[in-house]
């Protein structure tokens, strides 16, 4: 667990020394965030692509499945873990599946957006080559409309780096357990409260410019066009 109180009763604002005593734990629980990222956005990216599929085949699902999606992204994180406890337990299955739950809304609606913006000369193109509609899916429109799917993960992976910072509170782990434990001192100690905050702040900005190279290496003629059209 490592030395998570000191003997003094005053402490610096910020202590490398602190840092140091618990540098495997920091990177323990790092691996929780990034774990517990990654699996979020993995579902939800997959139950969109699903929802996606069914609400161009028939329109009226759309709205429906938006509505939805929204209703889940309104209910209060802390509410939902909750909910969940009785069923699951402090799990993992209990953090996450809020946390893909709260993804939905945004990639839903980027997914559909792009894939609607394939030019439709394009798909006529494929079917006229032989494509059956699932091959014109995969070979086609998701790639084309990578831009725009990437654009919701990227907005999706921030949101959800901060809230994986709440499942501390049902001790789920990730980044948010130092800013507990720094709170719930006898004397509240900064250093993992500043360490806490501050590796989630770089863990999304790391996450949202990893997104964006990823943009960039497989979607090139998205930039391409952008730069034309300007």
């Amino acid at each position: 667990m490592g030395d998570y109180l000191l003997a003094d009763a005053e402490r610096p604002l910020f202590e490398w020394r602190w840092v140091e005593r618990n540098a495997d734990h920091i990177l323990q629980r790092l691996g929780e965030h990034l774990w517990l990222t990654a699996a979020a956005l993995g579902i939800g990216l997959v139950v969109s692509v699903g929802l996606a599929v069914l609400s161009l085949r028939w329109r009226w699902f759309y709205p429906v499945a938006l509505a939805g999606a929204g209703a889940l992204y309104v209910i209060p994180s802390l509410g939902a873990f909750a909910l969940l406890v009785p069923f699951f337990g402090l799990t993992f299955t209990t953090a996450v599946i809020p946390l893909a739950t709260y993804t939905l809304l945004i990639l839903l609606r980027n997914v559909v957006t792009g894939i609607q913006q394939v030019p439709a000369d394009v798909r006529e193109a494929a079917l006229g080559m032989g494509f059956t509609r699932g091959r014109l899916l995969l070979r086609v429109e998701l790639p084309l409309a990578l831009p725009v799917i990437i654009a919701g993960l990227r907005v999706a992976a921030v949101t959800t780096i901060g809230l994986v910072t709440v499942t501390s509170m049902l001790g789920m782990g990730g980044l948010g357990f130092f800013i507990r434990q720094g709170i719930q001192t006898t004397t509240p100690n900064s250093t993992p409260i500043i360490v806490g905050i501050g590796l989630s702040i770089a863990l999304a900005v790391l996450v949202d410019l990893l997104l964006w190279l990823s943009e960039r290496a497989l979607a090139p003629w998205a930039r391409k066009t952008r730069k034309a059209v300007a």
